[in-house]
């Protein structure tokens, strides 16, 4: 697989190698610190399965470039990984071409599950908890944010969604417990109601259900 991160900032664009490779241990990863320089890598290299893109790099001009990187590559999904999530961010990123919007906030295991999403041929957007104020840069306030869960999340108890979250995050049942200051075979008894409640056959599943509906964390529980 040909994987390339766009971005100005080369600490994030080492960061996220490791979590690419394990979307692929054999991908190769390109990098570009512009929006020339993502368009020379892929006038250049054809093949490229998965473009990661900054929406504030250099030569961006909101989301004009990315425009121009789906006009050069229509099939090849582009996921956004921006530091700055409002929702209308979000909804005009996805409304422009891209495959997924994913906040620099979330944990790399969530980054691979979310870009394992992308791949299958589904899209990836950030749960409420994600989105900010774009007047003040600060999480929603509690009152912005949705007034419970969607089926068929709304049938979780609050313990049974800070599991589920902790799942999404790519926690062992034994991180979990410590976490949670419970016991491991708590966790197994918990996450066997979870798996009936949203019909998840297994643990994968059941992240992919999570990541598919936007929802995963359990703040968005009443």
């Amino acid at each position: 697989m040909l994987i390339l991160v766009a971005d100005d900032h080369k600490l994030v664009r080492d960061g996220l190698r490791p979590f690419l490779l394990e979307l692929d241990p054999t991908a190769e990863i390109l990098d570009a610190a512009t929006l020339g320089e993502a368009i020379d890598q892929i006038d250049s290299t054809p093949g490229i399965g998965l473009v990661l893109l900054d929406l504030m790099m250099p030569g961006m001009d909101g989301l004009g470039g990315l425009h121009q990187i789906k006009t050069r590559i229509p099939d090849t999904p582009v996921v956004i990984v921006s530091g700055y999530s409002t929702r209308d961010h979000v909804v005009a990123a996805v409304q422009a071409g891209a495959a997924g919007f994913i906040p620099k906030t979330v944990s790399g295991a969530t980054m691979v599950n979310a870009l394992r999403l992308v791949l299958s041929g589904e899209k990836y957007l950030p749960s409420s908890s994600f989105f900010e104020d774009p007047a003040n840069q600060s999480a929603l306030s509690p009152a912005a944010k949705p007034q419970g869960a969607p089926p068929p999340f709304d049938r979780l108890s609050r313990r049974e969604a800070e599991i589920l979250a902790q799942l999404v995050e790519g926690r062992t049942n034994k991180e979990i417990a410590i976490a949670l200051s419970l016991q491991e075979i708590t966790i197994k008894v918990h996450l066997r109601n979870v798996y009936r409640k949203i019909s998840a056959a297994n643990r994968a599943q059941a992240v992919r259900i999570a990541l598919q509906s936007g929802w995963v964390m359990p703040a968005v529980i009443n």
